[in-house]
């Protein structure tokens, strides 16, 4: 072995060994600190009974939701709805987001889908060759900002917030103009000059021919889509049980404060509403939160959306939303649905992983635009009555 492969691997372990001893420290502070406030055997009870009730009246609450949509969305993929909306919303393409009219293909998939759809789509030559290297990598922020669109609007619609959901979606729609543009302008300039590549094709070459008879047809989509739903169903398993309970647990207070910590679902030490609560001012001019509890939702968002979906019925439960706050998760939870992950993976495929900082930055700033726009429009409609 060379010395300096030597010195490299010895480099290597120094720097796990820090980590280590960076996460051990952190872990114990973390839990450490919440154990001391709330009792160990609290703690350990509530991220249980928490996990499990979140489990069984979210996650499959959620579940059900996406094996519904997922069936629709394929149908609709199937008989051609799909294809006469790409058709439809292909003019708004270019003026709104600087795009060639096929990206609406993009959005619509990752709507009745999930944010992975735009990964496999961006990689098929039948389809990257209308977009030249700028609009292709921006296509990543328009996407996401659309993912799990219908999943959302269907579960705060089923909550009775249908008003909310629709002026969220508008508000999405906002945030996914700001988030593509700004993509666009930041990455113009930043692209090598062997990489560039000028797209040309006929989307009427697209082929959406599908064979079998039409019962068939049906029955197959609707399955196969109902399958997809459940498998998503599942994939979101983990981040609602981890993300959301550890959020959860640094978001609620006692379930009674005269009694104090009983070691119930949904207790915990409120530090992210007193860190919040330093800036509540700017959260209630931005998005209309009274509480600084809500932040919790977008925050959330960043990493899994679906976790983020699991937090409105506790909120709910306390009587702190209403079609406001609603329309402000639904715009923020669809265009900040995920994007950390799905981004790095996207540019990383595209072979641009030195761009996903600037990614992350235009698409941080459109989901922040889509909760202000979403809460000022809401605040518009109850001016002129319609909400």
């Amino acid at each position: 072995m060379s010395a300096l492969k030597k010195l490299k691997e010895r480099g290597y372990l120094e720097r796990r060994r820090y980590e280590a001893l960076f996460f051990l420290l952190f872990f114990g502070a973390f839990f450490g600190y919440l154990g001391h406030v709330m009792g160990v055997t609290n703690l350990l009870n509530t991220l249980m009974r928490t996990a499990h009730d979140l489990l069984m009246n979210t996650v499959f609450f959620i579940m059900g939701i996406t094996v519904l949509t997922g069936a629709l969305g394929r149908l609709m993929i199937e008989f051609g709805v799909v294809r006469l909306l790409e058709v439809l919303l292909a003019p708004l393409m270019r003026p709104l987001f600087n795009l060639p009219g096929v990206s609406a293909l993009a959005g619509l998939m990752t709507f009745f889908s999930d944010n992975p759809a735009i990964i496999s789509l961006s990689n098929d030559k039948n389809f990257s060759r209308y977009f030249k290297t700028h609009e292709l990598i921006s296509l990543t922020n328009f996407g996401t900002a659309f993912g799990m669109g219908l999943i959302v609007l269907a579960f705060m619609t089923g909550l009775g917030y249908f008003s909310g959901a629709m002026i969220g979606l508008s508000g999405a729609v906002i945030g996914a103009v700001i988030s593509t543009r700004l993509m666009q302008y930041l990455i113009k300039d930043s692209i090598p000059a062997d990489k560039e590549f000028e797209g040309e094709g006929d989307e009427e070459k697209i082929s959406f021919e599908s064979k079998g008879s039409t019962f068939q047809r049906f029955l197959n989509a609707m399955l196969d889509g109902g399958k997809s739903g459940v498998e998503l169903g599942l994939a979101i398993v983990p981040g609602v049980l981890v993300i959301s309970t550890i959020v959860m647990v640094i978001t609620f207070k006692p379930a009674d404060a005269a009694i104090g910590y009983q070691g119930l679902a949904y207790e915990g030490v409120p530090i992210l509403p007193k860190l919040a609560g330093s800036v509540d001012w700017l959260f209630d001019w931005l998005f209309g939160f009274e509480y600084p509890e809500l932040i919790a939702f977008p925050v959330t968002s960043l990493g899994a959306v679906g976790a983020a979906l699991s937090m409105v019925k506790a909120f709910i439960a306390q009587g702190i939303v209403g079609g406001n706050e609603i329309a402000v998760f639904t715009a923020m939870g669809m265009c900040w649905s995920g994007y950390l992950s799905t981004h790095t993976a996207m540019l990383d495929t595209l072979k641009f992983r030195e761009l996903t900082s600037k990614a992350l930055l235009a698409h941080t700033i459109g989901g922040l635009f889509a909760g202000i726009s979403a809460h000022y429009i809401f605040e518009l409609m109850a001016y002129l009555g319609v909400v």
